[in-house]
């Protein structure tokens, strides 16, 4: 595991839009599962992936599954029918999707999606029941071991909720 927060720093810099989803969404709702890799959901057009390539430019980024691990070099011909990229850089590896199993492309992901505040801005996660729905449909051992994760936080945050909307009442009703 390597610097996520240069690395989403990074992205947020340079106008990358991107949801983060995988394990680090799955971190970021209380999973305590480990990851080694980043992925995000992103805007596939030429001008967003221009921008990715800025973002990453001084990190070295390869492409991790060639053989020859080449370098990023995006250009309009190369972004034509793109619909992943799996990178390595030297803070860590990025898996770069325009669609997530069980969501759907981008635009559905983005709007299933949640923001959080980071130190350096803001960035935006899988919503949990996505992020469920995600990691079913990928029906993995360890996919499903963090479905048992998430499915409980879902459950703990249902209940604090209905906890919190009874304190809520019973004040109102107090005289």
């Amino acid at each position: 595991m390597g610097d996520l927060n240069s690395l989403l720093q990074r992205l947020i810099r340079h106008q990358v839009d991107f949801v983060v989803e995988g394990g680090y969404a799955a971190v970021a709702h209380g999973s305590t599962l480990v990851t080694i890799d980043v992925d995000i959901c992103g805007d596939f057009s030429a001008g967003d992936l221009l921008r990715l390539q800025e973002a990453l430019a001084e990190l070295h980024p390869v492409h991790r599954l060639t053989p020859k691990r080449l370098p990023l070099r995006v250009t309009p011909e190369f972004c034509r029918g793109l619909k992943n990229l799996h990178l390595d850089t030297d803070l860590d590896q990025l898996d770069c999707l325009d669609a997530v199993l069980g969501i759907g492309e981008f635009p559905v992901v983005r709007r299933r999606s949640v923001a959080i505040r980071l130190p350096f801005g803001h960035c935006r996660i899988l919503a949990l029941d996505a992020l469920i729905e995600s990691k079913q449909a990928m029906n993995r051992p360890r996919d499903q071991e963090t479905v048992l994760q998430l499915r409980a936080i879902q459950e703990k945050l249902k209940r604090d909720a209905r906890a919190k909307g009874r304190r809520e009442t019973s004040r109102r009703g107090a005289p």
